[in-house]
């Protein structure tokens, strides 16, 4: 870019200089007039290799590839509006984008590839009526329940940034395999630190295979509500993994995805304090997808898994862990949409969005490894009262089946509830006010619930 701007001010100022001298000089007309010839080359040299983003969208190659590819480019989804985003992440069949007008996409010279650099400040201000578990983000299985020595405590404060999000996206549409690159990161890891660095999505995509971390095949990640808070419904299946994907696109509205994916399956083994978990195969799932622009989407998912473990008193041990997931957006009316999900299975606890440690399986009676059965179940409906003005209301339950080894408060069941109003004050700058309540029960039947209200203030450079 530096270089075709250099050169057209070169052509279009010292040319006409050039020209003057020529018409009073002598011998060296020729040599000028090649002088500026070359220049004049240059610049439609330069102008070729500086493509607008019209151009090098260009489908028609992909259309070729496949018959099922749709002439628009632009995916059957359609991006939500979200205060937090997980849509844009998602990997889509041949990169179908959700935004035809690849806003902030930078074209990157000499290539066919375009570049955005995105940045998602934000700063989370909340109160509880009592201690929560967790002051940054709202996971009810971290309540307290009547018998831990932190429940109770008084209103609390907080403020935090650490769901303040960056991202790089590379794409190259209309070339043979168009080929993604995408990476995000945000704050919200493990560690002592205020802010503690965490990767979330690093993978790249090739003729529709994809290679490195990203949401697990078991996701749904257009299915997520519209909530402030950070951390989201507790019934959600979230789960961000290294694996190897296929997408395949057999119709302009079906979509087939095949995954393995790096095993970390958590075992429940207090009866044993030398147990450890033990993986001996990839996990490994699929999902089948319907959606049409104008009328929503269904999914259909399944995971596959291995659990063992190995301890000096329990032995070596394996159990088999499976899980089927259903879930949809659908837009009820222009202004109102729906998102469910329902899920179920056995030895799958690691999946869902309120998962703590050690409860993908556990030993029963006669010492026995056994996949803890789980159901979770989420909704959320979105009213938009005007472009600027919306609100969400979300519900989630989770249900996990104990077993007789595991101690007396070892999660068993929890609630969610939330309802929000999201300003968009300006295009870019978002206010969300939020109130929540969680609810926890453990094995023993003691309980515990929280209120919180939140406000979060969010800066998108891109929308």
């Amino acid at each position: 870019m530096k270089k075709l701007f250099a050169v057209l001010f070169a052509v279009f100022f010292f040319v006409p200089v050039l020209s003057a001298q020529v018409k009073s000089a002598d011998p060296d007309v020729q040599k000028m007039q090649d002088t500026i010839k070359q220049l004049q080359d240059r610049v439609e040299k330069l102008e070729k290799e500086y493509q607008p983003v019209s151009k090098i969208t260009d489908t028609s190659t992909l259309s070729a590839e496949n018959e099922n590819f749709p002439k628009s480019g632009v995916s059957q989804i359609e991006l939500r509006d979200s205060f937090n985003d997980r849509q844009e992440a998602a990997p889509r069949p041949y990169n179908l984008t959700l935004d035809p007008t690849y806003n902030g996409f930078i074209p990157i010279p000499s290539t066919h590839a375009l570049i955005q650099f995105n940045a998602r400040p934000r700063v989370d201000l909340t109160n509880d009526n009592n201690y929560s578990g967790n002051d940054n983000m709202f996971v009810t299985a971290s309540i307290p329940v009547t018998g831990d020595s932190q429940k109770g405590g008084g209103y609390q404060f907080n403020m935090n940034a650490r769901g303040s999000r960056l991202s790089m996206d590379v794409r190259a549409p209309g070339i043979s395999g168009n080929p993604r690159f995408y990476y995000e990161n945000d704050f919200a890891g493990s560690g002592s630190s205020y802010l503690n660095y965490r990767v979330r999505h690093l993978y790249g995509q090739f003729h529709n295979v994809i290679v490195g971390q990203t949401y697990t095949v078991f996701e749904d990640a257009d299915a997520w509500p519209d909530t402030v808070d950070y951390e989201g419904p507790n019934a959600a299946i979230s789960a961000r993994r290294p694996l190897i994907r296929y997408l395949l696109l057999f119709r302009e509205h079906w979509g087939l995805a095949f995954s393995l994916e790096k095993p970390d399956c958590q075992v429940d083994a207090s009866n044993d304090p030398s147990a450890t978990s033990e993986f001996h195969a990839p996990e490994g799932g699929f999902y089948i997808k319907w959606a049409k622009a104008g009328i929503g989407h269904i999914q259909f998912s399944t995971i596959f898994r291995d659990i063992g473990v190995s301890g000096a008193l329990v032995g070596d041990q394996t159990t088999f862990g499976w899980g089927l997931n259903l879930s949809s957006s659908i837009d009820i009316t222009k202004h109102d949409s729906f998102q469910t999900q329902l899920t179920y299975g056995q030895g799958i606890f690691y999946f869902i969005n309120d998962a703590i440690s050690n409860n993908d399986a556990a030993f029963d009676a006669n010492g026995k490894l056994q996949p803890l059965p789980v159901v979770a179940l989420m909704g959320g409906y979105t009213h938009h009262w005007s472009n600027k003005f919306r609100s969400t209301a979300s519900f989630g339950f989770v249900n996990l089946d104990n077993q007789y080894s595991q101690a007396w408060n070892a999660y068993h069941r929890t609630y969610y509830a939330s309802t929000n109003v999201v300003f968009q004050l300006f295009k870019r700058l978002s206010f969300g006010l939020e109130g929540l309540y969680g609810y926890k029960q453990v094995k023993s039947h003691a309980s515990g619930d929280v209120f919180r209200v939140q406000a979060s203030v969010m800066y998108t450079l891109f929308k």
